[in-house]
C-alpha cells in the first residue's frame, strides 16, 4: 500500500509558503491601522484636534456618522470636532479599546472598538466602527460610525 503522507506534507508546506507572505501583509496592515488609532489617541490627549484628524481621509467623500446624522467631508468633520470640543476641558482624556479588526480586502479594513472620554464635566463614551481604506499607499479612515452610550 502506497503512503500519501510525504505528498500531503509537501502540499502543506507549499500552502504555508504561499500563504505566509499574505498573512504577514495582513498582519502588517492591521498593525498599521491600530497604530493610527494609537496616534489619534495621543494627539487628542495632547489637545491637538488638527493632528488627530490626520488619521482621516482628507476628502469630501469622508463620512462621519453619529447622533446628529451623517457629516460628509473632512473639513465639515474637523469643524464639528472643533465646535463640540472647543477646549482641553471639553476634550478630556481619551482612551480607545480595539474590540476587533477584519481585513475585508487588500485595501479595506474594518475596526470596531470602544471609546471613553474622562472629563470634569462628566465622562462619556461609546462604540465605533471605522472603515479604513488604503488610498495612495496610505491607510486612512474613510468612514467613522460612532455612537454614545446612554
Amino acid at each position: 500500500m502506497k503512503s500519501y503522507y510525504p505528498s500531503f506534507l509537501l502540499v502543506l508546506a507549499l500552502l504555508f509558503c504561499y500563504q505566509s507572505p499574505l498573512l504577514a501583509q495582513e498582519s502588517k496592515d492591521i498593525t498599521t491601522v491600530k497604530s493610527i488609532l494609537a496616534r489619534q489617541e495621543a494627539d487628542w490627549n495632547a489637545g491637538k484636534i488638527d493632528d488627530f484628524m490626520n488619521g482621516y481621509w482628507p476628502s469630501d467623500k469622508l463620512k462621519f456618522i453619529g447622533a446628529s446624522g451623517i457629516t460628509y467631508g473632512y473639513d465639515a468633520t474637523l469643524k464639528n470636532y472643533h465646535k463640540r470640543y472647543p477646549d482641553r476641558a471639553a476634550m478630556g482624556k481619551l482612551k480607545f479599546e480595539v474590540i476587533s479588526t477584519e481585513k475585508l480586502s487588500r485595501k479595506v479594513i474594518m475596526l470596531v472598538g470602544k471609546w471613553d472620554l474622562q472629563r470634569t464635566s462628566g465622562d462619556i463614551g461609546g462604540i465605533f466602527t471605522l472603515i479604513f481604506r488604503k488610498i495612495n499607499r496610505r491607510w486612512v479612515i474613510a468612514s467613522d460610525h460612532t455612537s454614545v452610550r446612554p
